[in-house]
């Protein structure tokens, strides 16, 4: 169950010092060529790992993946670009490869230079270390507040596709500090596996929030290289996409169920919206409002508060169509509104989540997200996040 269980996939995860034990530099490979795609944030404060991971897959496709965990190399400035132009030299050459087809990535820190005294060196070792079996170790490599490793696959009927995630905090993506690479052995050509990854990434990571922090390094990677030998049809196609899907959600969940702090995470749908990107924008306004949240861990079914916060969400310069009279709520699967009247009921939160129903009965629009809740240690973790 890792970034490797595709064929023809390589990984390692090393200690390189960028923190104070465990690995924390980690390289995914394919052996075989390999066509891919990423998503990055939409920040405008990018990292100096996505500007010029940005530019190398305009120039050609990704053969390899390296991530640092210790420094997220965002606000760095030009010294940042030229770390991360040196750590993709530096890979190609240890790994025989134009460094034009190396993907760098970086969490941690935002402010802090990259170690390349450090880095450099360690990607050699990193190189020397790759293996099939080597997806756990990258996996836990790229950690950063996260309380245990993400990975995810899914089988189709002749291919797999696998993956690994980091995120904890700072995680609402708009493509968490969140990174994703996902691995296939299924067949794609040039410039395809960005549409698959663009339909799988929008429902996925783009719609999970932990505390509504866009990132400055998001990115999410799919790297395949065709070595399972399938033959592509449309039936086939249609099974890779429900893989990919599958194994981003997986990712994305975990990421959600491992937020900093979390007790509880809430599965929010909205339907009824006067279109899809209304809905989104009040699904969105629903898994970011601090009440909601902070109602959510004190296990208080506070249902007037997801009311307020969907009549108060941002769209289009105003605010996304609502109608009091006409709205229906179900909290935990209790319905505690109807038709815009209360029903005097009071769910119960227990367990590990719950589910947010809302129907707004206007339109067809209808979107989900999901969302954690806020915590006094999501305070405490983010207080003494430098220390």
């Amino acid at each position: 169950m890792s970034v490797t269980a595709a064929s023809g996939f390589v990984a390692s995860g090393v200690h390189a010092g960028l923190r104070r034990s465990a690995p924390d530099l980690a390289i995914v490979r394919s052996v075989t060529p390999a066509t891919g795609a990423a998503m990055f944030t939409a920040n405008r404060m990018q990292a100096a790992p996505v500007v010029i991971s940005k530019e190398h897959l305009e120039l050609a496709e990704p053969q390899a993946v390296v991530i640092n965990s210790g420094s997220a190399n965002a606000a760095t400035g030009l010294r940042g670009e030229l770390d991360a132009r040196a750590t993709a030299a530096e890979a190609a050459r240890v790994l025989d490869l134009a460094v034009e087809e190396i993907l760098v990535l970086s969490t941690g820190v935002i402010g802090k230079r990259l170690a390349l005294d450090k880095v450099l060196p360690a990607l050699r070792a990193a190189a020397n270390s790759l293996s099939e079996t080597g997806g756990a170790d990258a996996a836990e490599a790229i950690l950063t507040t996260d309380t245990h490793a993400k990975q995810a696959v899914a089988g189709g009927p002749s291919f797999t596709v696998g993956g690994m995630a980091k995120g904890s905090g700072m995680i609402h993506p708009n493509l968490a500090t969140m990174l994703a690479v996902v691995t296939t052995d299924y067949p794609l050509g040039p410039h395809e596996a960005q549409e698959f990854l663009r339909a799988a990434v929008e429902e996925s990571f783009n719609a999970i929030s932990v505390d509504g922090e866009c990132s400055t390094n998001d990115t999410v990677v799919l790297l395949a290289n065709g070595a399972s030998g399938t033959t592509r049809s449309v039936k086939s196609d249609s099974a890779f996409d429900d893989c990919l899907r599958a194994v981003c959600a997986d990712l994305a969940g975990q990421i959600v169920a491992d937020g900093e702090g979390a007790t509880f995470t809430a599965e929010i749908s909205v339907s009824g919206a006067a279109s899809d990107p209304e809905a989104r924008a009040i699904a969105r306004r629903i898994a970011t409002s601090p009440l909601v949240k902070t109602a959510l861990f004190g296990r208080d079914a506070n249902w007037g508060r997801v009311l307020a916060a969907a009549g108060s969400a941002p769209y289009n310069g105003g605010y996304a169509q609502l109608d009091p009279g006409s709205v229906t709520l179900d909290l935990a699967g209790v319905r505690v509104v109807d038709g815009g009247a209360p029903q005097d009921v009071e769910p119960e939160l227990v367990g590990a989540g719950c589910t947010i129903v809302l129907d707004l009965a206007i339109g067809d629009g209808s979107a989900s997200y999901l969302t954690s809740d806020l915590s006094y240690d999501y305070v405490r973790i983010n207080a003494e996040y430098r220390s």
